[in-house]
């Protein structure tokens, strides 16, 4: 009696989580589906990046002047698609003499190359609310395929955000001064808020 009261209660237990585990699926997924649409992206996101240093601070900073939009489609997430300008002379590190550096032919180059641009070109649904983003990242003249990782923060009405992360390498489009006293790797962390 108690063994068939312990199966009973254990069947019992399991078809709880199960359909715990599935509400909580079907919420995340009816969550991300009603955030379908089309969306500028708010000049108030935060795009920033990192670059480590050999026994030193390394650079953090950001770039405020940014723009652009994004589609989200819930049913189908590989017809979704991310485009994003950012101006490299807006950078800001807090120090003015790195941010001038930055600026210069040695680096961005702002004088002949006025716009940073990522557009994808494929993205791929990882989980209930994150996916990989694949895109042409075209900085100084080069442009190359990279990808990022985004997953899903919130939803309000009328907007959205995402969490963004990925790391270039900067030797490719040129900006390779310094190694290997500093990092090629050049880190994002973004947080990027979507405006209908």
């Amino acid at each position: 009696m108690k063994l068939r009261l312990s199966l009973g209660c254990l069947s019992i237990i399991s078809t709880v989580a199960t359909a715990v585990a599935l509400n909580a699926a079907s919420a995340s997924a009816s969550q991300f589906s009603s955030a379908a649409g089309r969306y500028r992206i708010d000049p108030e996101s935060r795009i920033g990046f990192s670059i480590a240093q050999v026994a030193g601070p390394g650079i953090n900073g950001r770039f405020p002047d940014i723009s652009g939009r994004f589609d989200i489609d819930a049913d189908h997430p590989a017809q979704s698609f991310v485009e994003i300008t950012l101006n490299p002379a807006s950078v800001k590190t807090g120090q003015e003499r790195i941010d001038n550096f930055l600026r210069s032919s040695a680096v961005f180059n702002v004088t002949d190359y006025r716009q940073i641009t990522f557009h994808s070109s494929r993205v791929v649904q990882e989980g209930p609310t994150s996916a990989l983003i694949e895109g042409v990242l075209t900085a100084k003249g080069v442009s190359r395929t990279e990808t990022f990782h985004a997953t899903f923060v919130e939803q309000k009405p009328g907007s959205v955000a995402f969490h963004v992360t990925g790391t270039i390498f900067r030797v490719p489009y040129g900006m390779g001064i310094g190694i290997p006293l500093y990092s090629n790797a050049v880190v994002f962390d973004m947080d990027l808020k979507g405006i209908k």
